[in-house]
C-alpha cells in the first residue's frame, strides 16, 4: 500500500458522521460486534482520564513499565504530526501497511451506518491490540470518560483519574462535579482506581463512585504523596519511599503526574528499577519541549524556542509557573487556539510575565479562534498582544524587535502538531 492510504482511509472516516464529537457507546458497541469484539482479547488495560496530564502521566507508565522488560500497547490523542502516533503497537509506532489494513477492515465491518472519526479509528486501535501480543496497553480517554469511544473494557486491570479541572463544559457538564462525575465514569467494579490531586467537588464524586463499585482508591494526599526536595523527587506510600531523580519532563506540575504514574506503578507491582526508569527515560512531546533543531529554531537565530500544547487554565497555570523558574530572559508567547477553549482564562496566568503575545490562527483547524479573537482574549487578560498571519510571521516580528527572546508557542495541540510538522 502507499503512504498516503492511511491519510486517504482517515478521510474517509471524518464524513461518516455529522458531528465530530457525539458522546454516546451505541455506535461503539455495534462496530465493536462486527469486528468480533477485540476489547475482550486485548492485554491488561490500564485507563487514563483526566482533564490535565494524562499524557505525560501515561508516557511515565510506559516508560516505566518498558524499564522493567515489559511490552506495551499504548493508545493516545490528539495526534501531532502523523496519525500514527495515536497507536503504539508492542512499543513502536504502528507501520503505514498495518494501519491502512486496519482501518480498511473497521470500514467494511462499519458499512453504511454513521459512525463518528474517534468512534472508528478507536476500534482500529483496539483490533491492532487485540492482535497483537503484549504484557499491558495503555488506553488514554478521548473526552469525558463515561461516554467515551475508550470506556468499553469491562475489568480492567488499573483505572487513572488525573487532576480534574473544568474543560469540555458543551459535552460534559457546567460544574467541576458534573465533569468529574464523567471521568469517574471509567472507574470499574472492584478495580483499584489511582486517583491525582483533586479539588474537593471532584474528589467527593471521583470517591462516592468507587465506594459505590467497591474500587479500590489509591489518592493522593491520603494514599501517596510525592514532592521534589534537594533536587530530586520522593514519592512516599504505604509500600515504603522512593528517591529518585526528577522527571525528564519539565515543569513543576510533572512532578504530580509522576506521582500518578509512580503509584499506578507501584499498584501493578513493579520494582524501584521500573519507577526509575519512568523518570529518566520518559519523552512526551509538546509539553514543555525545548526546539533545539530544525528550519524554526534556525528563523529564530539566538532566540530560544519553546512549544507547548496545554490549551485549558490549569494548563496555563502550569507552564506559566515553569517560565517563572527559567532564568531572566525577555518572553513572548506565539499563541493560536480552538474556539471551544477558554483563552482568556488560560492566558491570565502570563499576566506581568510576557512582554507580549503574538496571536495566530491554527492552519487547517475549523474550530481555529482568529488571530482578531485570539488577541482579544489576552489583552481582556491582561497582556499586550498583537496579531500575526502565521508563526513564521511572528517569529520574525520577535526577533527582529528582540533577537535574545525566549518564545513559547502555546495554546493548542493542534498548533503544536503543526509546528513540530513544519519543523521537521
Amino acid at each position: 500500500m502507499s503512504g498516503a492510504t492511511s491519510d486517504i482511509l482517515l478521510d474517509r472516516m471524518m464524513s461518516l458522521h455529522p458531528k465530530v464529537i457525539d458522546l454516546t457507546l451505541d455506535r461503539m458497541w455495534r462496530i465493536l460486534a462486527a469486528l468480533g469484539h477485540p476489547e475482550r482479547d486485548m492485554p491488561p488495560v490500564i485507563h487514563i482520564a483526566g482533564t490535565n496530564g494524562k499524557g505525560s502521566t501515561q508516557a511515565m507508565i510506559r516508560a516505566g513499565l518498558e524499564g522493567a522488560g515489559k511490552i506495551v500497547h499504548a493508545y493516545t490523542s490528539p495526534h501531532l504530526a502523523r496519525f500514527h502516533e495515536r497507536i503504539r503497537l508492542a512499543g513502536d509506532l504502528i507501520e503505514e501497511d498495518a494501519l491502512s489494513a486496519i482501518l480498511d477492515e473497521c470500514l467494511v465491518a462499519n458499512g453504511p451506518d454513521p459512525i463518528t472519526y474517534f468512534e472508528i479509528t478507536t476500534a482500529a486501535a483496539l483490533l491492532a491490540f487485540a492482535r497483537t501480543p503484549a504484557d499491558y496497553t495503555l488506553l488514554e480517554v478521548g473526552l469525558g470518560g463515561r461516554l467515551d469511544a475508550t470506556n468499553v473494557i469491562d475489568a480492567p486491570r488499573l483505572t487513572v483519574i488525573t487532576p480534574v479541572d473544568m474543560d469540555h463544559q458543551q459535552f460534559l457538564g457546567e460544574t467541576l462535579a458534573e465533569i468529574a462525575a464523567e471521568k469517574a465514569g471509567i472507574i470499574k467494579r472492584g478495580v483499584p482506581c489511582i486517583v491525582g490531586r483533586q479539588q474537593d467537588d471532584a474528589l467527593e464524586v471521583i470517591e462516592d463512585r468507587a465506594a459505590r463499585l467497591g474500587a479500590p482508591i489509591l489518592a493522593h494526599g491520603q494514599h501517596w504523596h510525592v514532592w521534589e526536595e534537594r533536587g530530586r523527587l520522593v514519592f512516599q506510600d504505604e509500600t515504603g519511599l522512593l528517591d529518585l531523580p526528577l522527571p525528564a519532563l519539565p515543569g513543576a506540575h510533572q512532578i504530580e503526574n509522576a506521582g500518578i504514574a509512580l503509584a499506578a506503578l507501584r499498584a501493578l507491582g513493579m520494582d524501584e528499577g521500573a519507577c526509575e526508569a519512568a523518570m529518566r527515560t520518559v519523552t512526551w512531546p509538546a509539553r514543555m519541549q525545548r526546539l533545539r533543531h530544525g528550519p524554526l529554531v534556525h528563523a529564530a537565530q539566538q532566540a530560544e524556542l519553546w512549544l507547548d500544547g496545554g490549551h485549558n487554565p490549569h494548563a496555563g497555570r502550569a507552564v506559566a509557573a515553569h517560565l517563572a523558574t527559567l532564568p531572566d530572559r525577555p518572553t513572548y508567547l506565539i499563541c493560536g487556539m480552538l474556539n471551544t477553549k477558554d483563552p482568556a482564562g488560560y492566558l491570565e496566568h502570563f499576566k506581568g510575565q510576557v512582554a507580549e503575545l503574538q496571536a495566530v490562527p491554527i492552519p487547517d483547524a475549523t474550530a481555529t479562534l482568529s488571530a482578531e479573537e485570539t488577541a482579544a482574549a489576552a489583552r481582556e487578560a491582561g497582556l499586550t498582544a498583537v496579531e500575526a498571519a502565521s508563526v513564521e510571521d511572528a517569529l520574525a516580528a520577535i526577533t527582529g524587535e528582540t533577537p535574545e527572546a525566549r518564545i513559547l508557542i502555546c495554546g493548542s495541540l493542534y498548533l503544536a502538531g503543526n509546528v513540530l510538522k513544519e519543523n521537521g
